[in-house]
């Protein structure tokens, strides 16, 4: 079968074998938003074309290629879900050159309603549901926005959204604290002060002037003051979910994996990583239910 995590920037596809083996692997900086006038058929093909004419197959795809923006907007399926359900949610789509499905993307609502979305994620832990076992576990994606999710006896019951790594971005570049602020070697000392200084009183708000206010006072330099914000940030989507109880499961890239990890010790959190490249069983899995 030929499986597509298909991003907002980035497209990964993998050559798997009947038993779920990655034979071949491609990546391109092609996401949905470099491609122009939907495209995303004649896209598909020139990333893939020549598996797709060899004649594996089906072709299951994930991530925000089933979103508003990509080739077809799949709806969400509602939590709790698990393998079923999201099976149930897929949607096909047909071109010159083949067929292929999408993965629907998950939707819940936190305590007072407000609704809450993801895409691609909910495959990812598809992958991993071996990996973490029976019981209640409690999952992060770190990344631009990132996810935390319950997931029980292997099924996603509920999960929450925070915009960590956009909001650093904003802040560094766009803000009057990034006029403070040297890229550098990352300082784990200043990282880990931002982490704690998530768990003090005043708020997230107050907290950023003291970025500021610390740099004036030189007590950060140009280069500590960019770990700072970074560790406060995290510490601060930490604590809104986590508080400091029960171990953690990450799942995400080697360096995001070392950045949270730094955070979680630094709150005395115990940790396990996940496999990064998991959603290749999920989408093994979903192609097995079709």
């Amino acid at each position: 079968m030929i499986a597509i995590d298909w991003g907002t920037s980035s497209f990964r596809a993998y050559r798997l074998a009947s038993d779920g083996r990655v034979l071949d692997t491609r990546s391109a900086p092609k996401g949905i938003l470099s491609v122009q006038n939907a495209q995303f058929a004649a896209a598909l093909q020139a990333q893939a074309g020549d598996w797709i004419a060899a004649g594996d197959g089906p072709v299951v795809m994930s991530g925000m290629i089933g979103s508003r923006q990509g080739w077809l907007e799949v709806p969400y399926a509602a939590c709790p879900a698990g393998l079923e359900e999201i099976a149930a949610g897929m949607r096909e789509v047909a071109w010159s050159g083949g067929t292929g499905w999408i993965a629907p993307g998950l939707t819940c609502r936190d305590k007072a309603g407000v609704p809450d979305v993801m895409r691609g994620e909910e495959v990812q832990i598809l992958g991993a549901l071996e990996q973490l076992g029976s019981g209640s576990h409690t999952v992060c994606l770190p990344g631009t926005h990132s996810k935390w999710v319950q997931v029980v006896d292997g099924r996603i019951v509920q999960f929450t959204t925070h915009m960590t790594g956009e909001a650093f971005a904003v802040f560094k570049t766009h803000s009057l604290l990034g006029r403070m602020m040297k890229d550098g070697a990352n300082d784990a000392g200043a990282f880990a002060d931002g982490v704690r200084r998530a768990a003090d009183s005043g708020g997230l708000l107050h907290h950023l002037f003291g970025v500021r206010a610390r740099g004036l006072f030189g007590e950060l330099t140009e280069t500590a003051a960019v770990s700072y914000l970074s560790g406060m940030l995290i510490g601060h989507e930490i604590q809104s979910v986590h508080g400091g109880r029960g171990r953690v499961f990450l799942l995400c890239s080697a360096q995001l994996a070392d950045i949270y990890g730094q955070a979680f010790a630094a709150l005395g959190i115990e940790v396990t990583t996940l496999d990064p490249d998991s959603v290749t069983r999920g989408l093994f899995s979903l192609a097995a239910y079709l």
